[in-house]
């Protein structure tokens, strides 16, 4: 099992975890997929949250901030989209989708930041 596998099963043992990807943000390809594809079309979800990453990006670079993202929060009314940009592994990020009544969003925070320390592509 690829070390994409084995964080990608890790944040699938998150609390209320839906689905789980790594994305590649240069293209807005899944490097890797995990979850309940039949709720969440994740070919989609990796395109379409690749343009919110490029949007932030460019915002700050307009304002210019001098700063990086380190996640950002999607609240629906049913779930929460979290996409966690990798410090280590440039232009790729973790995209977790959670149920809202099941999760703890502090908890999948902090242990989806663990699972992008420990990521190795």
């Amino acid at each position: 099992m690829s070390n994409v596998d084995v964080a990608l099963k890790e944040a699938m043992a998150i609390d209320g975890a839906v689905a789980a990807m790594l994305v590649d943000y240069t293209s807005g390809m899944a490097l890797g997929q995990a979850g309940d594809s039949a709720a969440i079309n994740l070919d989609v979800a990796a395109a379409g949250n690749t343009d919110v990453v490029r949007s932030k990006l460019r915002t700050m670079d307009s304002l210019g901030l001098d700063d990086r993202i380190e996640d950002i929060l999607i609240t629906l009314g049913k779930a929460y989209h979290l996409i966690r940009l990798t410090e280590t592994h440039e232009g790729l990020f973790l995209y977790l989708v959670l149920d809202k009544g099941r999760a703890n969003l502090a908890m999948a925070r902090h242990k989806l930041a663990s699972i992008e320390k420990n990521l190795e592509v």
